[in-house]
Protein backbone atom coordinates (compact mmCIF):
# COMPACT_ATOMS: atom_id res chain seq x y z
CA UNK A 1 0.00 0.00 0.00
CA UNK A 2 1.70 3.34 -1.06
CA UNK A 3 1.70 6.15 1.26
CA UNK A 4 -1.46 7.92 -0.41
CA UNK A 5 -3.45 4.90 -0.23
CA UNK A 6 -2.57 4.56 3.39
CA UNK A 7 -3.96 7.77 3.83
CA UNK A 8 -7.09 7.10 1.80
CA UNK A 9 -7.88 4.02 3.47
CA UNK A 10 -7.36 5.04 7.04
CA UNK A 11 -9.75 8.05 6.27
CA UNK A 12 -12.26 5.58 4.99
CA UNK A 13 -11.82 3.38 8.27
CA UNK A 14 -12.56 6.93 10.28
CA UNK A 15 -15.40 7.71 8.15
CA UNK A 16 -16.32 4.14 8.48
CA UNK A 17 -17.85 5.24 12.39
CA UNK A 18 -20.82 7.32 12.95
CA UNK A 19 -23.49 8.35 14.76
CA UNK A 20 -26.34 8.37 12.22
CA UNK A 21 -25.68 4.95 9.83
CA UNK A 22 -26.08 5.81 6.45
CA UNK A 23 -24.11 9.18 6.66
CA UNK A 24 -20.87 10.23 8.02
CA UNK A 25 -21.85 12.16 11.24
CA UNK A 26 -20.09 12.19 13.87
CA UNK A 27 -20.61 14.71 17.09
CA UNK A 28 -18.42 15.90 20.07
CA UNK A 29 -17.05 12.75 22.26
CA UNK A 30 -20.18 10.79 20.43
CA UNK A 31 -19.57 6.57 20.79
CA UNK A 32 -18.44 6.95 16.88
CA UNK A 33 -15.64 9.07 18.61
CA UNK A 34 -14.52 6.59 20.84
CA UNK A 35 -14.81 4.09 18.15
CA UNK A 36 -12.21 6.61 15.82
CA UNK A 37 -9.99 6.79 19.23
CA UNK A 38 -9.36 3.15 19.16
CA UNK A 39 -8.70 2.89 15.34
CA UNK A 40 -6.11 5.75 15.61
CA UNK A 41 -4.87 5.07 19.18
CA UNK A 42 -4.16 1.54 17.56
CA UNK A 43 -2.60 2.69 14.04
CA UNK A 44 -0.18 5.20 16.40
CA UNK A 45 1.01 2.54 18.74
CA UNK A 46 1.69 0.62 15.93
CA UNK A 47 4.56 2.98 15.28
CA UNK A 48 6.08 3.54 18.60
CA UNK A 49 4.08 6.61 19.54
CA UNK A 50 2.72 7.36 23.04
CA UNK A 51 -0.73 7.81 22.66
CA UNK A 52 -3.47 9.63 25.47
CA UNK A 53 -6.82 11.07 25.45
CA UNK A 54 -6.76 14.58 27.37
CA UNK A 55 -9.66 15.97 29.32
CA UNK A 56 -11.23 17.71 26.45
CA UNK A 57 -11.13 14.86 24.45
CA UNK A 58 -8.34 15.52 22.17
CA UNK A 59 -6.39 12.05 21.10
CA UNK A 60 -2.53 13.07 21.12
CA UNK A 61 -0.09 11.06 20.14
CA UNK A 62 3.71 11.71 20.67
CA UNK A 63 6.32 10.94 18.52
CA UNK A 64 9.62 11.10 20.35
CA UNK A 65 12.49 13.34 19.04
CA UNK A 66 16.38 12.05 18.62
CA UNK A 67 17.30 13.24 22.12
CA UNK A 68 15.03 14.06 25.11
CA UNK A 69 14.33 17.08 26.27
CA UNK A 70 13.45 18.63 22.55
CA UNK A 71 11.02 21.15 21.25
CA UNK A 72 7.78 19.54 20.21
CA UNK A 73 6.02 20.14 16.40
CA UNK A 74 2.12 19.81 16.93
CA UNK A 75 0.20 19.00 13.64
CA UNK A 76 -3.41 17.43 13.32
CA UNK A 77 -6.88 18.23 12.71
CA UNK A 78 -10.49 17.60 13.94
CA UNK A 79 -12.17 14.33 13.71
CA UNK A 80 -16.31 15.79 14.23
CA UNK A 81 -18.03 16.27 11.22
CA UNK A 82 -21.09 18.64 10.47
CA UNK A 83 -24.09 16.25 9.64
CA UNK A 84 -24.25 14.28 6.91
CA UNK A 85 -20.70 15.43 5.93
CA UNK A 86 -17.76 13.92 3.78
CA UNK A 87 -14.83 11.60 4.62
CA UNK A 88 -11.90 14.15 4.26
CA UNK A 89 -12.94 17.72 5.87
CA UNK A 90 -10.63 17.10 9.15
CA UNK A 91 -9.78 13.54 9.06
CA UNK A 92 -7.26 14.18 5.93
CA UNK A 93 -5.39 15.98 8.30
CA UNK A 94 -4.72 13.57 11.44
CA UNK A 95 -4.20 10.83 8.19
CA UNK A 96 -1.32 12.59 6.93
CA UNK A 97 0.51 13.14 9.82
CA UNK A 98 0.57 9.34 10.51
CA UNK A 99 1.43 8.32 7.11
CA UNK A 100 4.32 10.71 7.66
CA UNK A 101 5.16 8.67 10.63
CA UNK A 102 5.07 5.59 8.98
CA UNK A 103 7.18 6.98 5.75
CA UNK A 104 9.60 8.02 8.88
CA UNK A 105 10.36 4.57 9.29
CA UNK A 106 11.75 4.32 12.52
CA UNK A 107 13.75 8.12 11.62
CA UNK A 108 14.13 10.31 14.79
CA UNK A 109 14.21 14.13 14.41
CA UNK A 110 15.52 17.23 16.09
CA UNK A 111 12.05 17.50 17.35
CA UNK A 112 9.25 15.28 19.15
CA UNK A 113 5.78 15.18 16.69
CA UNK A 114 2.48 15.61 18.54
CA UNK A 115 -0.25 13.95 16.22
CA UNK A 116 -3.93 15.58 17.55
CA UNK A 117 -7.21 14.61 16.66
CA UNK A 118 -9.22 17.74 17.85
CA UNK A 119 -12.68 16.39 19.38
CA UNK A 120 -14.44 18.87 17.93
CA UNK A 121 -14.52 21.64 15.81
CA UNK A 122 -17.42 22.32 13.96
CA UNK A 123 -20.08 23.48 16.58
CA UNK A 124 -22.54 20.86 15.81
CA UNK A 125 -23.37 19.25 19.17
CA UNK A 126 -23.20 21.96 21.44
CA UNK A 127 -23.54 25.29 19.22
CA UNK A 128 -19.96 26.21 19.97
CA UNK A 129 -16.90 24.95 17.82
CA UNK A 130 -13.47 24.49 18.53
CA UNK A 131 -14.06 22.69 22.09
CA UNK A 132 -10.71 20.98 21.14
CA UNK A 133 -8.18 23.33 20.33
CA UNK A 134 -9.69 26.00 22.76
CA UNK A 135 -9.01 23.74 25.47
CA UNK A 136 -5.04 24.06 24.55
CA UNK A 137 -5.16 27.19 25.62
CA UNK A 138 -6.80 26.57 28.91
CA UNK A 139 -9.49 29.08 27.06
CA UNK A 140 -12.85 26.93 28.33
CA UNK A 141 -15.12 28.64 30.67
CA UNK A 142 -17.54 27.40 33.82
CA UNK A 143 -20.46 29.05 31.02
CA UNK A 144 -19.29 27.26 27.95
CA UNK A 145 -18.24 23.66 29.58
CA UNK A 146 -22.59 24.30 31.35
CA UNK A 147 -23.75 24.32 27.79
CA UNK A 148 -26.48 21.58 27.09
CA UNK A 149 -26.73 19.87 23.91
CA UNK A 150 -30.52 18.41 22.56
CA UNK A 151 -30.55 16.11 25.28
CA UNK A 152 -29.92 18.73 27.85
CA UNK A 153 -26.72 17.27 28.84
CA UNK A 154 -23.47 19.56 29.79
CA UNK A 155 -20.24 20.20 27.62
CA UNK A 156 -18.87 18.58 31.22
CA UNK A 157 -21.55 16.17 31.19
CA UNK A 158 -20.41 14.94 28.34
CA UNK A 159 -16.47 14.35 28.90
CA UNK A 160 -17.58 12.70 32.15
CA UNK A 161 -19.39 10.55 30.22
CA UNK A 162 -16.75 9.70 27.95
CA UNK A 163 -14.81 8.52 31.01
CA UNK A 164 -12.45 11.83 31.47
CA UNK A 165 -12.35 14.40 34.09
CA UNK A 166 -14.42 17.79 33.12
CA UNK A 167 -13.11 19.33 36.57
CA UNK A 168 -9.74 19.58 35.74
CA UNK A 169 -8.48 20.66 31.66
CA UNK A 170 -4.87 21.70 32.72
CA UNK A 171 -3.78 18.54 31.14
CA UNK A 172 -4.93 19.46 27.95
CA UNK A 173 -2.86 22.49 27.84
CA UNK A 174 -0.33 22.57 24.84
CA UNK A 175 2.61 20.60 25.31
CA UNK A 176 5.61 22.42 27.16
CA UNK A 177 7.88 23.77 24.45
CA UNK A 178 6.05 23.41 21.67
CA UNK A 179 7.21 25.47 18.88
CA UNK A 180 4.61 25.52 15.94
CA UNK A 181 1.44 23.95 14.53
CA UNK A 182 0.58 22.66 11.01
CA UNK A 183 -2.43 21.85 9.84
CA UNK A 184 -3.24 19.97 6.35
CA UNK A 185 -6.69 20.37 5.18
CA UNK A 186 -8.24 19.99 1.52
CA UNK A 187 -9.17 23.55 0.78
CA UNK A 188 -13.06 22.96 0.73
CA UNK A 189 -13.51 25.35 -2.41
CA UNK A 190 -12.60 25.33 -5.79
CA UNK A 191 -9.87 27.89 -6.32
CA UNK A 192 -6.98 25.28 -6.90
CA UNK A 193 -8.72 23.61 -9.07
CA UNK A 194 -9.53 26.53 -11.33
CA UNK A 195 -5.67 27.14 -11.36
CA UNK A 196 -4.64 23.18 -12.10
CA UNK A 197 -2.55 23.70 -8.61
CA UNK A 198 -2.61 20.34 -5.96
CA UNK A 199 -1.78 22.50 -3.11
CA UNK A 200 -2.11 25.93 -1.47
CA UNK A 201 -0.24 27.84 1.34
CA UNK A 202 -2.60 29.49 3.97
CA UNK A 203 -1.53 33.10 4.30
CA UNK A 204 -4.70 34.00 6.68
CA UNK A 205 -7.81 32.96 8.07
CA UNK A 206 -10.18 35.61 6.96
CA UNK A 207 -12.27 37.60 9.12
CA UNK A 208 -16.01 37.29 9.45
CA UNK A 209 -18.65 39.33 10.72
CA UNK A 210 -22.02 37.70 11.57
CA UNK A 211 -25.21 40.07 12.24
CA UNK A 212 -28.98 39.72 12.02
CA UNK A 213 -30.95 42.22 10.47
CA UNK A 214 -34.44 42.91 11.19
CA UNK A 215 -37.14 44.93 8.56
CA UNK A 216 -40.32 45.82 10.31
CA UNK A 217 -43.46 46.48 8.49
CA UNK A 218 -46.54 46.13 9.05
CA UNK A 219 -48.80 42.42 8.46
CA UNK A 220 -51.95 42.68 6.62
CA UNK A 221 -54.41 40.98 4.20
CA UNK A 222 -52.92 40.41 1.06
CA UNK A 223 -56.42 40.43 -0.85
CA UNK A 224 -57.63 43.59 0.52
CA UNK A 225 -54.47 45.82 0.85
CA UNK A 226 -53.54 47.83 -2.50
CA UNK A 227 -50.16 47.88 -3.47
CA UNK A 228 -49.17 51.62 -2.43
CA UNK A 229 -50.70 51.04 1.05
CA UNK A 230 -48.42 47.80 1.78
CA UNK A 231 -45.52 47.78 4.29
CA UNK A 232 -44.17 44.76 2.92
CA UNK A 233 -40.95 43.79 5.10
CA UNK A 234 -40.43 40.35 3.06
CA UNK A 235 -39.89 43.16 -0.12
CA UNK A 236 -37.50 45.15 1.62
CA UNK A 237 -35.79 42.17 2.36
CA UNK A 238 -35.62 40.99 -0.96
CA UNK A 239 -34.44 44.23 -2.18
CA UNK A 240 -31.85 44.57 0.41
CA UNK A 241 -30.65 40.60 -0.60
CA UNK A 242 -29.98 41.74 -4.12
CA UNK A 243 -27.97 44.61 -2.78
CA UNK A 244 -25.72 42.15 -1.15
CA UNK A 245 -25.24 40.41 -3.49
CA UNK A 246 -24.07 42.96 -5.33
CA UNK A 247 -22.05 44.96 -3.28
CA UNK A 248 -18.58 42.76 -4.15
CA UNK A 249 -18.43 43.19 -7.71
CA UNK A 250 -19.78 47.08 -6.80
CA UNK A 251 -16.81 48.29 -5.17
CA UNK A 252 -14.74 45.39 -7.28
CA UNK A 253 -13.32 43.16 -4.20
CA UNK A 254 -12.87 39.63 -5.38
CA UNK A 255 -12.08 39.13 -1.86
CA UNK A 256 -15.02 40.52 -0.17
CA UNK A 257 -17.65 37.36 0.94
CA UNK A 258 -21.36 38.36 1.53
CA UNK A 259 -23.95 35.76 1.93
CA UNK A 260 -27.23 35.99 3.10
CA UNK A 261 -28.00 32.68 4.41
CA UNK A 262 -31.69 32.75 6.01
CA UNK A 263 -34.90 34.30 6.35
CA UNK A 264 -37.52 34.14 8.90
CA UNK A 265 -40.49 35.87 7.68
CA UNK A 266 -43.42 36.26 9.81
CA UNK A 267 -46.37 35.90 9.93
CA UNK A 268 -45.15 33.22 7.51
CA UNK A 269 -48.90 32.91 5.60
CA UNK A 270 -49.40 32.95 1.83
CA UNK A 271 -52.21 35.47 2.43
CA UNK A 272 -50.86 37.72 4.71
CA UNK A 273 -48.39 40.78 4.00
CA UNK A 274 -45.07 40.29 5.71
CA UNK A 275 -45.16 42.27 8.44
CA UNK A 276 -41.48 41.14 10.20
CA UNK A 277 -38.90 39.56 8.10
CA UNK A 278 -35.27 38.93 10.11
CA UNK A 279 -32.51 37.78 7.94
CA UNK A 280 -28.75 36.76 8.59
CA UNK A 281 -25.94 38.49 7.06
CA UNK A 282 -22.24 36.65 6.88
CA UNK A 283 -19.33 39.30 5.62
CA UNK A 284 -15.59 37.35 5.34
CA UNK A 285 -12.49 39.63 4.31
CA UNK A 286 -8.67 39.35 4.47
CA UNK A 287 -8.52 42.65 6.09
CA UNK A 288 -10.29 43.45 9.22
CA UNK A 289 -10.99 46.84 8.04
CA UNK A 290 -12.02 46.06 4.46
CA UNK A 291 -14.81 43.73 6.30
CA UNK A 292 -15.60 46.08 8.92
CA UNK A 293 -15.85 48.77 6.46
CA UNK A 294 -18.28 46.48 3.80
CA UNK A 295 -20.60 45.68 7.00
CA UNK A 296 -21.01 49.14 7.68
CA UNK A 297 -22.38 50.19 4.25
CA UNK A 298 -24.25 47.05 3.93
CA UNK A 299 -26.34 48.22 7.17
CA UNK A 300 -26.18 51.66 5.73
CA UNK A 301 -28.06 50.07 2.53
CA UNK A 302 -30.46 48.47 4.46
CA UNK A 303 -31.10 51.63 6.24
CA UNK A 304 -31.72 53.51 3.39
CA UNK A 305 -33.71 50.64 1.70
CA UNK A 306 -36.28 50.26 5.06
CA UNK A 307 -36.32 53.87 4.98
CA UNK A 308 -37.48 54.56 1.72
CA UNK A 309 -40.64 51.95 2.42
CA UNK A 310 -41.63 53.19 5.51
CA UNK A 311 -40.33 50.34 7.22
CA UNK A 312 -38.11 50.41 10.49
CA UNK A 313 -34.65 48.14 10.93
CA UNK A 314 -33.08 46.90 13.55
CA UNK A 315 -29.86 44.97 13.83
CA UNK A 316 -28.63 42.26 16.44
CA UNK A 317 -24.43 41.38 16.66
CA UNK A 318 -24.23 37.90 16.26
CA UNK A 319 -20.90 37.52 16.74
CA UNK A 320 -17.57 37.23 14.54
CA UNK A 321 -13.63 36.75 14.32
CA UNK A 322 -10.51 38.82 13.33
CA UNK A 323 -8.84 37.62 10.60
CA UNK A 324 -5.85 35.58 11.47
CA UNK A 325 -2.51 35.34 9.80
CA UNK A 326 -0.46 32.47 9.66
CA UNK A 327 3.31 32.59 10.67
CA UNK A 328 4.98 34.08 8.07
CA UNK A 329 8.42 31.97 8.68
CA UNK A 330 6.56 28.82 8.27
CA UNK A 331 4.85 29.83 5.15
CA UNK A 332 7.97 30.43 3.92
CA UNK A 333 9.42 26.95 5.00
CA UNK A 334 6.13 25.63 3.55
CA UNK A 335 6.39 27.48 0.15
CA UNK A 336 9.71 26.46 -0.14
CA UNK A 337 9.37 22.64 0.34
CA UNK A 338 6.01 22.81 -1.99
CA UNK A 339 7.92 24.73 -4.88
CA UNK A 340 8.02 21.61 -7.37
CA UNK A 341 4.10 21.59 -7.26
CA UNK A 342 3.68 25.58 -7.35
CA UNK A 343 1.65 25.99 -4.54
CA UNK A 344 -0.50 28.87 -4.30
CA UNK A 345 -0.52 31.94 -1.68
CA UNK A 346 -3.89 32.01 -0.99
CA UNK A 347 -6.63 33.02 2.27
CA UNK A 348 -8.96 30.52 4.20
CA UNK A 349 -12.50 31.32 4.08
CA UNK A 350 -13.19 28.55 6.19
CA UNK A 351 -12.82 28.57 10.14
CA UNK A 352 -9.60 26.01 11.21
CA UNK A 353 -8.05 25.04 14.89
CA UNK A 354 -5.10 26.85 13.28
CA UNK A 355 -7.28 30.40 13.25
CA UNK A 356 -7.46 29.36 17.69
CA UNK A 357 -3.89 28.53 18.17
CA UNK A 358 -1.86 31.05 15.42
CA UNK A 359 -2.56 33.90 18.50
CA UNK A 360 -0.42 32.03 20.74
CA UNK A 361 1.62 29.53 18.73
CA UNK A 362 3.93 29.90 14.95
CA UNK A 363 1.06 28.26 12.90
CA UNK A 364 0.92 27.12 9.41
CA UNK A 365 -1.82 25.51 6.85
CA UNK A 366 -1.60 23.75 3.99
CA UNK A 367 -4.13 23.29 1.52
CA UNK A 368 -5.14 20.27 -0.31
CA UNK A 369 -7.06 20.72 -3.99
CA UNK A 370 -10.74 19.65 -3.23
CA UNK A 371 -12.54 18.52 -6.53
CA UNK A 372 -14.90 20.24 -7.45
CA UNK A 373 -15.08 22.15 -4.83
CA UNK A 374 -17.32 20.46 -2.93
CA UNK A 375 -17.28 20.12 0.68
CA UNK A 376 -19.33 19.08 4.08
CA UNK A 377 -21.23 16.78 1.50
CA UNK A 378 -21.04 13.24 0.97
CA UNK A 379 -19.37 13.48 -2.59
CA UNK A 380 -16.28 15.30 -1.03
CA UNK A 381 -13.17 13.91 -2.24
CA UNK A 382 -9.28 14.36 -2.47
CA UNK A 383 -7.05 13.12 -5.03
CA UNK A 384 -4.19 10.14 -4.73
CA UNK A 385 -1.42 12.15 -6.60
CA UNK A 386 -2.24 15.46 -4.31
CA UNK A 387 -1.92 13.24 -1.02
CA UNK A 388 0.95 12.44 -2.53
CA UNK A 389 2.29 15.92 -3.39
CA UNK A 390 1.34 17.07 -0.07
CA UNK A 391 3.24 14.18 2.12
CA UNK A 392 6.16 14.91 -0.61
CA UNK A 393 6.14 18.36 0.55
CA UNK A 394 5.43 17.81 4.50
CA UNK A 395 8.27 15.42 4.43
CA UNK A 396 10.55 18.46 2.81
CA UNK A 397 9.22 20.75 5.75
CA UNK A 398 10.02 18.61 8.68
CA UNK A 399 13.29 17.71 7.36
CA UNK A 400 13.75 21.72 6.96
CA UNK A 401 12.62 22.79 10.37
CA UNK A 402 14.83 23.85 12.87
CA UNK A 403 13.29 24.16 16.33
CA UNK A 404 14.57 26.43 18.80
CA UNK A 405 15.97 25.33 22.16
CA UNK A 406 12.91 26.14 24.28
CA UNK A 407 9.55 26.65 23.00
CA UNK A 408 7.73 29.88 24.62
CA UNK A 409 3.93 29.71 24.25
CA UNK A 410 2.21 32.74 25.25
Amino acid sequence: MTPAEYVLDLCARIASHTDVPGTITRTFLSPATRAVHNLLSDEMQALGMTVRTDSAGNLRGVYPAATSGAATLLTGSHIDTVPDAGPYDGPLGVAIPIALIRSLDGRRLPFAIEIIAFSEEEGVRFALPFIGSRALLGDLTPADLARTDADVITIAQAIRNFGLNSDNLTDALLTPHTFAFIETHIEQGPVLESLLLPLGIVTTIIGQSRLGLTFHGQANHAGTTPMPFRHDALAAAAHWIAAVEAYPQTISDPSLLATVGSINALPGTANVIPGSVTVSLDVRHPSDESRQGAVRALVQQAEYIAKSRNLTLTTEDRGGQPSVPMNGSLRAALTTAASPYKPNAMPSGAGHDAMILAPHIPTAMLFLRTPSGLSHHPNESVSAADIDAALTTCLRFLDSLQPPPHAIIS
